[in-house]
């Protein structure tokens, strides 16, 4: 099997980009990735997960 690029970025509710946690060639299977909030302030947080055709979005909710 051949891998697909994937993309994973973060974005904040203004909509601005503000982590790209994978821009890359992966073969299937399955990745967890970490996402260090630390700089960020509490509040709702949306990702995108592309990879080729496929496209997921969902919100995280960040509370310190």
């Amino acid at each position: 099997m051949s891998g697909s690029n994937v993309r994973l970025s973060v974005f904040n509710i203004l909509g601005r980009e503000i982590s790209d946690l994978a821009n890359q060639v992966i073969n299937p299977g399955s990745y967890e990735y970490e996402f260090d909030a630390s700089d960020l302030s509490s509040g709702i947080y949306y990702y995108i997960l592309q990879s080729g055709e496929y496209k997921i979005s969902g919100k995280m909710v960040l509370v310190k």
